[in-house]
This record gives structure tokens, C-alpha cells and sequence, in this order.
């Protein structure tokens, strides 16, 4: 490909209300533009990489025994209706009604329509197991749509989807694909982990998440050294709580004017954070249909987890509910709201507040605290459980060390779905005795466009992108110094040219542009190989640059071909 006959609209300068480098760069090199918030439009360069990541996941499902499908995005209601998720899913789901005023969604997954395909098609155990796949985009309307493909409306994602007779035939697909997901970031030359993680509004009993390390990701995981645990912070458990053994003083109310948060509450009464507990108001849309409000309570110094407080509760969704909500339903302000005396809504005590002793609550009263409350004694925990968010400090539930806390981007995650699926839309298969069952599934997803950005996010530095070879949009970049010059824009052919011959991807830079402008583009881009034709083009000698570690030598055009062809071979993959 020449430069000139491209479309590489490279920027000069940082977007605007970027905030990340991966959405920074994609835009400064060229490989996206905003369509509307959370909707890109791929440009040539962008394609080419998205291209080399379905190819890497393509190779590696095949390999596994997958088999490829092509599904639609436009799906009908009444499969999302019989699983219960048209609700579950809430005001992220895309819903649209044909003229006839039948309703769709475009897909924000696809489990219900491969059932449905699977069910109507599959009768005999002698059609099992069954591993199927499909690439294509989803559509969920994020409320926050931000860091431009790590969190859009619209992305592409590859989902595959396993049929099994047996647990143990479950358990087999599922690990065939969790060693090729190994594979497959591997191969992106990306540095993961594998943590345990929540299984959210897909369902299941047992996940794991793909989590590419980075500074800037939104997935947070707590890893312990000593045992090797590792899971998502939504997911992991707290370690169980010791009751203390502190002497339970009297009740007692304390004015606290103006005071509402936890930290005015310590530094106006002098206690650590440690020695309060707050309360918060959500509420909850119960799969029943019903609606009602709950409340959590937590140590001050804890952070509630919202998805552990909807699994305790079984509710579809949880909501934070407004402070006039809450003032409305309840009489109290939120900012003095406390357990003492509130029976009116069903509440969840968090297991460290229920073994503490002498804490500050809200006394549900504007302007009120009230010291030395002591559950059990001065109210009564009906439900406790662990519905705290675990990170940094905390202590490992499975050996008791202390958890380290890094941040991430989940690029892949597998689910255990067993009948989630199978049993409310009917995918049963008659079994070797003749006996209905239903068939145990399993799903496993990969954000293609995500994993596009979480190589970037890892490979880059202030000057722009740094492409590992294996999905490179080009393998290299050759350009003349000075593009006027007979013998450099001769020279820059023949090593264009020969590189093409070899099979390497090569982008000849013809522009009529300074030098430094083709520099900048090219590390901006981020080619991993760059051949400087310049003022030794009559002795047939060039300068290559490898943009990984930054070296540069002089060296024969023919064997800056040879090397570059070289490592094209060994690392293209």
C-alpha cells in the first residue's frame, strides 16, 4: 500500500475529553472517528487490526473444535421474555417494534437465540457436545459511554457457546476454552491474569475474566502472593469477620449539626472511620415484578457491593435511591439515617458491622448521631451477610494473607451457564435411556474491539503507538528522507517492493512531506519496523528502526529486508 493512496487522517493534537491513551490514540492515528457517544466508525487502519485480532480468535476457536455461525442483531422479544432477562436487562437493552408492532432488541448478547437454534434443531445425545461461535457486534446502552472502545455502545465481540450432556463434559469445554483464551491473548502479546468473577446478568455459577493488566482500566482484581487467589472485587469474598470482644457502653444520641458523610461524622465527634457504619437506600426491582426499597449497612470505612447485595436479595436490578426518595418512603434524611428503629424496609447487614461493637450510626434524626449502638443489642440484624467490596489491604478469605489490588481491562470472560438457558427455553436432547434432559451450556466471550484497545493501552509510549507484529495494521513502514530525491525514492521502492515480495505487510510513505512529518506519523501509527531511505541511498544502505525498543542501524537495504522479513516469520502470530 503507498501512503497516497490511502486514508490514514492522522491528528496533530490531542482530542478533546479523551481520557485515556488507547482512545487517544485511536483517534490521533487514525484508526476510529466518532460517529455519536459510545458509536465509532473502524477507518482502513483500524479494520486491518480488528482484522488480525478475529483472525488470532478465529484460528484458536477452530482449534478447539469450535464451529463458526453467523448470527443476527436484531432479535425477537420473545425468547428474552420466556428467559426473563427482557426485564433483568433493564435501560441497557435496545428495544425497537416493527410496523406490525412485534418487538426486538439488537443484541447485547446473544444466549437466547442460540438456545432456541439449538433446541430446534438437536433431539439426540448423538448431536453432543456441540461448540458453536459467531463474531459480530453488540449493543448495550451504556449510561456513561466513555474510554472510547473499552466502554461503547456498539463493539464487536466474539461469543461462543457449549452444548454438553454431562458436567463433566461441561467442565471439559470449559476448559478447552480457557486454555484458548491463553492462547489467544498471548498471541495479542498481551500481560493478563485469569481471576475468578461475578457471573452478573448472564448467569451461571461459576466465571472467569481475562483481565489485561493496565493503569486505566475499569476492572478492578485483588490478587494474593501467597496463595495465588485472584478475582474481580465485585466478586471476591471477604474474610469471615471476628466478633470483637469490646465492652458494649450505653446508647446514646449526640447532636451532630450539618454533619451527613462519614468522614464530617469522624472528624466532628474524633473516632476513626473505622468505628462508624453508614446505610444506603436502593431500590430494588425483585424478579417477581415487584418493586421495593432496601437498605445495606456497612462499616464506614467499606465500600457497599452492589452486586453482592442484589445476589443476597435476588433482585433484577438495584438503583440508589434518592435522598427526597428516601426522605419520602422512610421520613429520614439520609445523611442521618441509621438501623436503630427502621423496620420499614428490608435491610442487610453487612457481617463486620453485625461482629463490631460501640459504632456511630445515624440516629434518623436531621442532625443527630447516636454513640455506642451495639447490633443485636440495639437492633436487630435480620439478615447478614457479606456484601462489602474487597481491594487493597483486605484480607485473603481462602489463607489469610493480605490481597494486593491491580486494575485492568476484561478482554475475555467464560461462564458455567448449566440450565440457566437450557431449562426455560426448552434445549433438551432425549439421552442414551430415551430420558429428556437438558442440555448444560456454557459461554465464552471476547471483546474483539476491546482487546484492540487493551494492546494499545499496553504498548505505547509518549509518541504514539507501539504494535506488537501479530496485529500490526503493517508490519513496517518504508520512506525517502527526502521524497524529490532520484536515488532515495528509487531506493524506497525496490525495499517497498521486496519487502511485499516477502510477505510483509508494508506501507510505502510517498508523501511529498519534511522528514520529520514522516517520523512522527510513523511513530504515531506505530509500525514495528521503519526504513529511513536517506543520504547513503547510492551505496544501497538504509537506517532501521525498531519502534518496540527504539534501536536504530545503518545497514544494506537487502539485509534490513532479510531481518524484518525474519521477525515477521517468528513473531507475525
Amino acid at each position: 500500500m503507498k501512503m497516497s493512496n490511502s486514508f490514514i487522517p492522522t491528528l496533530r493534537q490531542n482530542p478533546q475529553d479523551v481520557e485515556v491513551p488507547s482512545h487517544r490514540l485511536m483517534l490521533r492515528a487514525g484508526l476510529m472517528r466518532k460517529v455519536a457517544p459510545g458509536v465509532y466508525a473502524l477507518l482502513p487502519l483500524g479494520v486491518r487490526v480488528v482484522q488480525k485480532v478475529m483472525r488470532i480468535v478465529r484460528e484458536e476457536m477452530d482449534a478447539s473444535g469450535g464451529l463458526e455461525m453467523s448470527l443476527p442483531v436484531m432479535l425477537p422479544a420473545e425468547p428474552w421474555l420466556a428467559s426473563g432477562r427482557w426485564s433483568d436487562y433493564g435501560n441497557e437493552m435496545f428495544r425497537l417494534k416493527d410496523r406490525q408492532g412485534a418487538q426486538y432488541c439488537l443484541a447485547p448478547t446473544h444466549e437466547e437465540v442460540i438456545t432456541t437454534l439449538v433446541r430446534d434443531e438437536v433431539k439426540s445425545y448423538r448431536q453432543l457436545p456441540l461448540l458453536l461461535y459467531h463474531i459480530g457486534p453488540k449493543f448495550r446502552d451504556e449510561i456513561r459511554p466513555r474510554f472510547g472502545m473499552m466502554r461503547s455502545r456498539e463493539f464487536l465481540m466474539k461469543d461462543l457457546y457449549s452444548f454438553d450432556r454431562t458436567p463433566e463434559e461441561l467442565e471439559h469445554s470449559y476448559r478447552r476454552m480457557y486454555e484458548a483464551y491463553s492462547k489467544i491473548f498471548a498471541r495479542c502479546a498481551l500481560d493478563f491474569c485469569v481471576v475468578e468473577a461475578d457471573t452478573g446478568d448472564i448467569g451461571g455459577h461459576t466465571s472467569h475474566e481475562f483481565t489485561a493488566l493496565a493503569e486505566h482500566g475499569e476492572s478492578r482484581i485483588v490478587v494474593c502472593s501467597s496463595c495465588g487467589f485472584a478475582a474481580t472485587t465485585e466478586h471476591a469474598p471477604a474474610a469471615h469477620a471476628i466478633a470483637s470482644d469490646e465492652t458494649q457502653l450505653p446508647m446514646h444520641k449526640v447532636a451532630t449539626p450539618g454533619i451527613h458523610t462519614i468522614q464530617q461524622v469522624s472528624q466532628f465527634l474524633d473516632i476513626q472511620v473505622e468505628s462508624t457504619s453508614k446505610i444506603l437506600f436502593y431500590w430494588a426491582e425483585m424478579r417477581d415484578g415487584s418493586r421495593k426499597m432496601v437498605a445495606g449497612l456497612v462499616l464506614g470505612s467499606h465500600e457497599l457491593n452492589e452486586l453482592k447485595l442484589k445476589r443476597v436479595i435476588d433482585a433484577a436490578s438495584l438503583t440508589l435511591a434518592q435522598p427526597e426518595e428516601v426522605m419520602h418512603v422512610l421520613g429520614v434524611p439520609v445523611g442521618s439515617a441509621g438501623p436503630v428503629g427502621l423496620s420499614s424496609v428490608l435491610s442487610v447487614t453487612d457481617r463486620h458491622v453485625a461482629c463490631s461493637r460501640n459504632l456511630v450510626m445515624g440516629a434518623n434524626e436531621e442532625g443527630y448521631h447516636l454513640k455506642n449502638v451495639n447490633p443485636y443489642r440495639d437492633f436487630g440484624p435480620t439478615l447478614v451477610e457479606d456484601i462489602v467490596t474487597v481491594g487493597e489491604g483486605y484480607i485473603c478469605a481462602q489463607c489469610g494473607s493480605t490481597l494486593e489490588e491491580s486494575r485492568g481491562i476484561e478482554v475475555g470472560q467464560l461462564f458455567k451457564l448449566d440450565t440457566k438457558y437450557s431449562g426455560s427455553l426448552g434445549a433438551v436432547y432425549i439421552s442414551e435411556t430415551g430420558e429428556p434432559c437438558n442440555m448444560l451450556m456454557g459461554c465464552y466471550g471476547i471483546g474483539i474491539t476491546r482487546t484492540v484497545a487493551a494492546v494499545i493501552e499496553q504498548h505505547h509510549d509518549e509518541r504514539g503507538i507501539k504494535w506488537p507484529l501479530s496485529v500490526a495494521p503493517y508490519h513496517a513502514v518504508v520512506l525517502a528522507i527526502n521524497s524529490k530525491h532520484h536515488e532515495q525514492a528509487g531506493l524506497a521502492v525496490r525495499v517497498y517492493e521486496s519487502l511485499v515480495s516477502a510477505g510483509v505487510e508494508t506501507i510505502l510513505d510517498d508523501r511529498d512531506e519534511r522528514a520529520g512529518v514522516k517520523f512522527a506519523d510513523a511513530d504515531l501509527v506505530g509500525y514495528p519496523y521503519r526504513v529511513n531511505v536517506g543520504r547513503r541511498a547510492a551505496e544501497q544502505v538504509v537506517e532501521l528502526v525498531n519502534r518496540e525498543d527504539g534501536t536504530t542501524h545503518e545497514t544494506q537495504w537487502n539485509e534490513a529486508v532479510r531481518t524484518i522479513a525474519d521477525a515477521v516469520r517468528a513473531g507475525g502470530s
